[in-house]
C-alpha cells in the first residue's frame, strides 16, 4: 500500500514538472497573433492526461501547482488571476464533459477547455481593466481556443494509450 502511494506521488510530481516545463518554455515564445499573451496551452495536454488517467483531484493539484509555480518562475505574477480564472473554468468544464465522453473523444474536452479558458481570462480582463472594448478580441480567442484545444486534446488522446501502463 505504501509503495503504491509513493509511486503515485512520484508520477504526479513528474507530470507536474512536465507541465511546468512546457508552461515556462511556451511563455518564452510569443505567438504571432493579434491578441497579446496568446499561447498554445500545451501544458493542458498534461492536465487532460491526468484527468483521464488519475482523476479530477490529482489533475487539479497538478494544474494549481503549475499555475502558481509557472507564474512565479516566469515573473508574471500579475497574470496569476488570468491564469487561475481560465485554468479553473477550463478544468471544471473538462472534468464535467469527460464524464460523458468516450475515450476516443478526448479531443472534444480539449476544445471545450480551450474555449472556456479564454472565456475565463476574458472575464477577468474586462473586470480588472473595466474595458468592455476588450471583447473585440473575443471572436479571435474563441477560434484560437477551438484550434489549440483540439490540438492539445488530440495530443492527450494519442498519448494515453501509449503511456497508460506507466502511469497506472
Amino acid at each position: 500500500m505504501k509503495r503504491t502511494y509513493v509511486r503515485k506521488l512520484a508520477l504526479l510530481a513528474l507530470l507536474t514538472a512536465i507541465a511546468l516545463t512546457i508552461f515556462v518554455v511556451e511563455a518564452q515564445f510569443p505567438l504571432p497573433v493579434p491578441v497579446p499573451g496568446m499561447k498554445l496551452g500545451l501544458s493542458n495536454i498534461v492536465t487532460l492526461f491526468a484527468l483521464s488517467v488519475f482523476g479530477w483531484k490529482e489533475a487539479l493539484a497538478i494544474l494549481l501547482v503549475r499555475i502558481f509555480l509557472g507564474n512565479l518562475v516566469t515573473g508574471q505574477m500579475m497574470s496569476l488571476f488570468y491564469s487561475l480564472a481560465g485554468g479553473l473554468l477550463s478544468f471544471a468544464c473538462m472534468a464535467l464533459i469527460l464524464r460523458i465522453l468516450k475515450k476516443e473523444q478526448l479531443w472534444v474536452a480539449g476544445v471545450i477547455g480551450g474555449i472556456t479558458h479564454n472565456i475565463g481570462q476574458m472575464a477577468v480582463a474586462v473586470f480588472v481593466t473595466q474595458t468592455p472594448a476588450l471583447l473585440a478580441y473575443f471572436p479571435v480567442l474563441i477560434l484560437c481556443g477551438i484550434l489549440t484545444g483540439a490540438l492539445t486534446g488530440l495530443c492527450a488522446q494519442l498519448l494515453i494509450p501509449k503511456l497508460r501502463r506507466f502511469f497506472s
